[in-house]
Parts: structure tokens; sequence; C-alpha cells
């Protein structure tokens, strides 16, 4: 009996000792899974985020160069409007003058006809006649001071018609040359009109698939964080340059009763927020694309370029520390170091930066940061 029992234990004994170790080691073996399977977790989410990253970051580059191409095509259509009113102008200047000459032409016409028509009354007398003829000295003298005389007027006449003729022949000249340019100008406009609609169309195209890129939260927040933090080194590095070389008297004179940029409703306000824990450093003014921006007051242009979220920028230093930013234009009209003074137009109103819809971006900054522009315009 007892060795019945050893014989039952042992195997008992070496079974419950070996259920903890197996036990053990089935967990450390799913332990190892569940590693693994996170780690690969990680890294394809890893691959996936650097993939996302890449393609924002590609069609960030296709939008620059789509609001670039309307840049370029909007300021030369710009250009072209105005050679072509200039052209228009001229036009009519030189139709008015051929008008004028036409009708000094017919006076000076009548005057040389009402002439020959006197020596032609008066010519009974032949003049070599007259010459050979010394009998009366007296009437002699006057009939050739007579022919002296309307010999004379009649050169004058005829003179001044020549110069006539031919300043109006040349203002023909210059009026079908004007003409022939319009023609060109007006073809040219088309073009870069078209230009300018296929651009905004690449454009359209481009900004819908940034916005797919950033359709999720996080990565809307990682874009506004870079693009405040580009913007705010860009406008620490501008501050830090121009106090060396620019000295103007700043805004606070004027505190209240400076115009705004642009006329229009502002859609977004200073201090609302923008997205998530953003809020809006400036305002945004609806507009419609193209309506001339003015700068608030005289100062120097320091920044005129794209800029990553904000596209076209320009900012003007205003001295004692003051800045003024316009952003989202459709074109820019001034260079860095460019003076401006108060009303002068600076930008185009656009939708640049990724904007759905037209309208400014403005923000007034004193020595690096933003103030309320509502307290400063009117």
């Amino acid at each position: 009996m007892g060795h019945l029992i050893k014989t039952i234990t042992l195997p008992l004994l070496c079974l419950s000792l070996s259920l903890p170790l197996a036990y053990a080691n089935g967990n450390e073996d799913r332990t190892k899974q569940d590693l693994n399977q996170i780690q690969k977790e990680l890294k394809s989410s890893a691959e996936r985020l650097k993939k996302q990253r890449s393609e924002i970051t590609s069609q960030e580059k296709n939008l620059k160069q789509a609001e670039l191409e309307i840049a370029h095509n909007a300021k030369s259509l710009k250009e072209l409007n105005f050679a072509t009113e200039l052209n228009r102008n001229e036009q009519l200047a030189l139709e008015e003058n051929i008008k004028e000459l036409n009708t000094i032409k017919l006076i000076q016409q009548n005057a040389l006809a009402a002439q020959l028509r006197s020596a032609y009354m008066s010519g009974s007398h032949d003049y070599s006649k007259l010459l050979l003829n010394q009998q009366e000295v007296t009437s002699f003298e006057r009939t050739l001071s007579y022919y002296s005389y309307l010999n004379n007027a009649r050169i004058k006449q005829i003179d001044s018609l020549k110069t006539t003729l031919i300043e109006l022949a040349a203002n023909q000249d210059k009026l079908a040359a004007t003409q022939s340019q319009l023609v060109v100008l007006l073809a040219e406009q088309k073009q870069k009109q078209n230009a300018l609609v296929l651009a905004q169309n690449e454009r359209k195209t481009s900004l819908q698939q940034l916005k797919n890129q950033l359709s999720s939260t996080q990565s809307a927040i990682d874009y506004l964080k870079q693009n405040e933090q580009m913007l705010r080194d860009t406008l620490q590095e501008l501050q830090q340059q121009v106090q060396e070389i620019i000295r103007f008297d700043g805004l606070l004179a004027d505190k209240g009763k400076l115009n705004w940029p642009s006329r229009g409703r502002l859609t977004h306000k200073f201090g609302q927020r923008k997205h998530g824990s953003f809020r809006w450093k400036g305002v945004v003014i609806k507009a419609n694309e193209g309506a001339p921006v003015t700068t608030i007051h005289h100062g120097q242009v320091v920044f005129s370029d794209w800029l990553k979220g904000f596209g076209w920028v320009v900012v003007i230093d205003h001295g004692e520390g003051f800045m003024s930013l316009y952003g989202h234009n459709q074109a820019i009209l001034k260079e860095v170091g460019d003076q401006v003074t108060q009303g002068e137009v600076i930008a185009l109103v656009g939708q640049s930066g990724g904007q759905s819809d037209p309208g400014l971006y403005f923000e007034i900054r004193h020595k690096g940061s933003a103030v309320n522009p509502n307290k400063w315009c009117r």
C-alpha cells in the first residue's frame, strides 16, 4: 500500500511542479508575441506618418508653385490692363489731335484758295509785260509790290499747309501703330487671363489634396504649429535686422485713426479661437480677389515673399518696433527696400497660403507681439 502511494504521489508531484513553469513559459511567449506585434504596429505607424508628412510637403510645394503662377499672371495682367488703358487714352488724344489738324488744314486750304482766286482776279496784268512796260512807273511799282506781297503770303500758306499735312500724316501713322499695339495687348491680355484661370484651377486641386492630407486633427494642429513658428521666427529675424537701418516714427500717434488696408467684413477677429488652443493673432478681411491692398502708414518693405500657411506676404516696418503684415495676397506689387506712403497700393487681395476664399490676413505687431488691429484702425 505504501509503495502504491509513493508510486502515485511522485508523478503528481512532478506534474504539480511543471505546471507553473509551463504557464510562465506560455506567458513569456505571449508577451514576446504581443511585443513583436506592438513593435510592428509602431513601425507601421511611423512609416505611415513619414509618408503622410512627405505627401503634405509635396502638396505644399505644388500649392506654392500654383500660387507663384497665379501671382505672376495676376501681376502681368494688371500691368497689361494699365498698358491697354494708356494705349486707349493715347488713341483718344491722337484722334482729337487729328481732328484739330483736319480743321486747321481746311482753314489753310480755304485761305490758299482765296489767295489764288485773288491772284487770278488780278491776273489780267501779265507780269512779264509789266516788267517791260516802263511808261507808268508808279503803277508798275504798286503792282509789283502787290504781286510780291501776294506771293509771300501764298508761300507762307503753302508752307503752313505742308507742315500741317506732315504732322497729320505722322499722327495718323502713330494712331495706326497704337491700334496695332492694342490688338497685340488684347491678345496677350486674353492669354494671361487664360493662364491665370489655369493656375487657379491647379491651385484648387493642390489645395484639396493638401486638405485631404490634413484631414486628421493632429495633422492640422501640427501644420498650424509649424506655420505659426515660421511666422514668429521670420518676424523676429526681421525685427533684429531693421533696428539698425530704418528710422520711422511708429504708429502710436495715429492709434485709432488708421484706415483698414482693405474694405470688407471681418470674417475672423483678433483673439478668436482658430483651431484647438490656437487663436487668431490678426484679422481676416473678406474682399474680392484682385482688390487693392493699401498700407496703413508710411514705412519700408522688409519682407515680400511667399510664406508657408500665409501665402504671399508683405511686411512693412513703421519704426519704433511697429510692423504691419499683409498675407494671403494674390500678387505683391512691392519689393524689399521699397519705401511706401500711407494708402499706397502694395498688393492685390487673394487666397494664397491654402485659403478657400479670397481675403486679406492683416496683423499689427509691436516689438514682436501681436496687437489688436481694431484698436488701431477705424
